[in-house]
């Protein structure tokens, strides 16, 4: 015999609650480093009873994640949406050239797109969200592509450290070397004729409407990101 339709209702309103108890995030590493802490901070005080699992990695993993269904949903630095993914800006930052304050560039003010991509930098891996923002721009102004890395890192913690202690420039989000262009130990050169400002997004499956603690998240990042 069929379940009572009163049953049945009650079934599936309480598989929603439990598939809403529990929130896969999936975020690039700038994002996850420097942004989320505070706003998963603000969303729990909206959903203290919903569990929170989070993964970290570059952009390109991170759309990965979503488009399977591993993660509800992510946050990716990339200068596009990537495809069969929704999205919605949510913050924004600026990438930055940075050197070591003993390096030779240093004490500049400035550089041109073309002596940037001559020179090797210290970089993340091929799929992040910093270095394929960084490529695109070069590529959509008309000017040389990046040489080959001089080191590839897979923490923007271990690019830093790397750039201080000389080993070469790196260009790296803003929200990322705040501490330490205040303290000296980075140094900010300008890139003339370079718009290196780009938007965060919020991202999850095409054609499929935010709702929940989903939807309340990207709620709470674009109330309390920067921009």
């Amino acid at each position: 015999a069929r379940p009572p339709r009163k049953h049945l209702s009650t079934r599936l309103a309480a598989l929603q609650v439990q598939k809403e108890s529990r929130l896969r995030v999936a975020a690039s590493l700038t994002v996850a480093e420097y942004l989320l802490p505070r706003w998963l901070v603000a969303f729990r005080t909206q959903h203290p009873d919903t569990g929170l699992q989070l993964t970290s990695h570059n952009s390109t993993d991170t759309a990965a994640d979503v488009l399977s269904g591993t993660a509800d949903i992510g946050f990716v630095e990339g200068p596009d949406t990537p495809d069969g993914l929704d999205s919605q800006v949510v913050a924004h930052d600026r990438l930055m050239l940075v050197v070591g304050n003993s390096h030779r560039w240093a004490r500049r003010r400035g550089i041109d797109p073309a002596q940037l991509a001559s020179i090797a930098l210290v970089s993340r891996e091929q799929g992040s969200g910093t270095r394929t923002y960084l490529e695109h721009q070069l590529h959509a102004t008309g000017h040389d592509p990046l040489t080959a890395p001089i080191l590839e890192l897979s923490s923007t913690t271990a690019i830093k450290n790397a750039v201080i202690s000389g080993i070469g420039p790196a260009v790296l989000s803003s929200l990322a070397v705040t501490n330490e262009l205040a303290s000296g130990t980075l140094i900010a050169i300008p890139i003339r004729q370079l718009d290196l400002r780009r938007a965060l997004r919020a991202i999850w499956p095409a054609h499929q409407r935010l709702h929940g603690p989903a939807r309340d998240l990207v709620h709470t990042a674009a109330q309390r990101a920067p921009h």
